[in-house]
């Protein structure tokens, strides 16, 4: 039976006190891990997009040297001329080099280089993530 007029035996309080902490921890993970699913959600499009892009300018540049080495004049004129001749291929290369110069090799794979580097710090804390971002909470090690 509680009485309400008598104070809470020290058993009572350690017990409340753990219960607030783990709700609090719990509480923590869970905000940790919805802003982790909302960051790698919200990357997403953009790396579909940027996916798409070099996609499109690898084919690109593959067609352009495909057509560039099959035509016969190309070995009769100079390598500029030639080209100066296939000016798809041309374009299609330069930008291919602009785009790996920006970065897009980064941009394409964003989303696991945070979810790699957040299974290493997580790791110290006997945890991982998949690649949305739930976490995974791994069996504590047993000593022996």
């Amino acid at each position: 039976m509680y009485y309400s007029h008598l104070p809470p035996s020290p058993e009572t309080a350690i017990f409340t006190d753990s219960m607030s902490l783990e709700q609090t921890a719990c509480e923590d993970l869970k905000a940790f891990e919805r802003r982790l699913t909302e960051v790698i959600a919200r990357l997403q499009p953009a790396t579909t997009r940027w996916r798409m892009v070099l996609v499109i300018m690898a084919a690109s540049t593959a067609l352009g040297a495909y057509l560039w080495l099959t035509d016969p004049i190309t070995q009769e004129v100079t390598f500029v001329q030639s080209l100066l001749n296939h000016l798809f291929f041309t374009f299609a290369a330069i930008t291919l080099i602009l785009l790996f110069m920006m970065g897009i090799h980064k941009k394409v794979v964003s989303p696991s280089i945070i979810t790699s580097r957040t299974r290493t710090v997580l790791s110290d804390f006997n945890m991982s993530c998949d690649d949305t971002g739930k976490l995974i909470l791994k069996p504590r090690p047993t000593t022996t």
